[in-house]
């Protein structure tokens, strides 16, 4: 098994099919690599939802974390109810930071985000997703090579040196549109934040309408020059 400690760069060759771009021979390889021993950080993004639908036709009853801030939009709680009617084998898990808002405030001082994004984002982020890792030797992404200048060189699988873990990136090779045209055909619920100009949805406090949609991400921390939670860097 590739481990973190036993870390080589892989010699695995997958097809970039037309349909797939490989993300599901991808998964197939992840699942028999790891068992039990992996899990899927969600953000129940537009990526989120075709990987979740992916992921179920290889492990129906897969290990899914989203990071529960506790601030993110009402719409992406009733879109994570939706999927779990959907695909009511997986194993969805709400992962909460420690801190309660009210003793975060108490601490730290009300409205974190603003004051200190990356603090906030420590707290209710990067922790909580190092605690759902501790007992996984990989995890799955949607990061997609496409979204930012920093994700251009992510491969399929990568020695992830934040979270001392194997980071599996099925959709490297995945545009926009080709997320969409997926959700489309299989007719997947989804966000509807995506359809009122926000294709990166994240917590409710620091995520706007995209600028431009050259820029995927320019919605998030707007004029903060924060552009990642920190979660891939």
């Amino acid at each position: 098994m590739l481990t973190f400690a036993t870390w080589h760069e892989p010699t695995l060759n997958f097809q970039v099919d037309e349909t797939y771009k490989a993300a599901l021979e991808v998964l197939q390889w992840s699942y028999a690599e790891y068992g039990e021993d992996i899990v899927y950080a969600c953000s129940f993004g537009i990526e989120g939802i075709t990987l979740i639908d992916l992921i179920s036709k290889v492990k129906p009853d897969a290990t899914i974390i989203f990071l529960d801030t506790d601030v993110h939009f009402k719409e992406t709680y009733e879109t994570i109810d939706k999927v779990k009617g959907k695909y009511p084998k997986l194993n969805i898990i709400m992962q909460k930071p420690a801190l309660t808002l009210e003793q975060q405030a108490a601490e730290y001082g009300d409205e974190l985000w603003k004051s200190n994004p990356n603090k906030c984002c420590d707290i209710r982020k990067i922790v909580p997703l190092q605690e759902a890792l501790s007992g996984a030797t990989a995890w799955i992404s949607g990061l997609r090579r496409e979204q930012s200048p920093t994700r251009q060189n992510t491969n399929f699988i990568n020695r992830d040196d934040k979270f001392k873990s194997i980071k599996i990136c099925p959709l490297i090779h995945w545009t926009w549109k080709d997320v969409w045209r997926y959700v489309s055909k299989h007719n997947l619920p989804y966000n509807p934040l995506h359809d009122k100009g926000y294709p990166s949805i994240g917590c409710e406090h620091c995520t706007k309408p995209a600028f431009t949609m050259d820029d995927l991400r320019s919605g998030r921390w707007q004029g903060s020059g924060k552009t990642e939670c920190g979660l891939h860097e």
